[in-house]
């Protein structure tokens, strides 16, 4: 078994982390490592966030920041979102704007993101990067798939929950009227056959329709809607606000039981 080596600098441990292609360290991992006090260690670390060269996310969980971060003072949440929840003990998935910019279907890249996870959790923000949690007690697997970054992999919806998420949540991710056009590009990627699963077994069934309501009305992408309408066969539908955030109209669009409240421009 190789003998755990000990370091006399923090920094020198740094580079042995950016070595390994890692950004992410814990304080655990560091004071195993680091032939010092845990007095000593801390002190380091404050200098060390003090020059810009980690960042800490977490309570004892910290990143590396390389000199073309530093200045911005945070790394993008795909090279550390993996370690963070493991670290954490949290399944997870990276969803909504920031799935769909990884797709392709976003014309900025904000430093604000958003994660799913299973249970409540409060909002990280370090320096100019805020990631919001948002919940889902269960989703199914075959809806994440696992993308790569230059840290290693990390969990991420795929196009068809993606787009059942943006319903789910509309009322607080900026509401349908910021989402149709996301919604109009990430629409290229969506595969009729994984949408029928994937709306199958999506738990909130008024999600459901408002999207089929979008690809009949909006989008016009009938063979999406054919996959909605399989799907939605011979469950119990109601009648549904489009927009959660906008008052009821009573303007009832009678195929998909949607109360058409907001009014819709879709420029693509």
């Amino acid at each position: 078994m190789e003998r755990i080596r000990k370091y006399e600098y923090i920094d020198e441990y740094l580079l042995k982390i950016r070595s390994k292609g890692r950004f992410s360290f814990t304080f655990e991992e560091l004071n195993q490592m680091f032939d010092s006090s845990e007095q000593a260690i801390r002190r380091k670390l404050y200098r060390l966030k003090a020059d810009n060269k980690i960042a800490i996310i977490r309570k004892d969980f910290y990143v590396v920041l390389p000199p073309e971060y530093a200045e911005n003072g945070s790394l993008p949440v795909f090279l550390y979102i993996d370690d963070l929840m493991k670290y954490l003990g949290r399944d997870y998935y990276v969803a909504l704007y920031s799935a769909a910019a990884l797709y392709g279907a976003a014309h900025q890249q904000p430093m604000e993101y958003q994660v799913i996870v299973q249970s409540p959790m409060r909002a990280i923000v370090e320096n100019n990067t805020r990631i919001n949690f948002l919940v889902r007690k269960m989703w199914e697997q075959e809806g994440i798939e696992k993308k790569n970054s230059a840290a290693g992999y990390f969990n991420v919806s795929r196009p068809e929950l993606t787009a059942l998420d943006f319903m789910s949540f509309n009322g607080k991710i900026g509401g349908i009227s910021r989402i149709v056009p996301i919604l109009g590009e990430l629409i290229e990627e969506m595969k009729p056959s994984k949408m029928y699963k994937m709306a199958s077994g999506y738990p909130q069934i008024s999600s459901v329709q408002r999207l089929g309501y979008l690809y009949d009305k909006v989008y016009n992408r009938q063979d999406l809607v054919v996959s909605i309408q399989r799907a939605l066969k011979g469950k119990a539908t109601q009648n549904i606000l489009l927009s959660v955030a906008s008052p009821k109209q009573g303007n009832i669009e009678r195929d998909w039981k949607v109360d058409v409240n907001v009014i819709i421009e879709n420029d693509l």
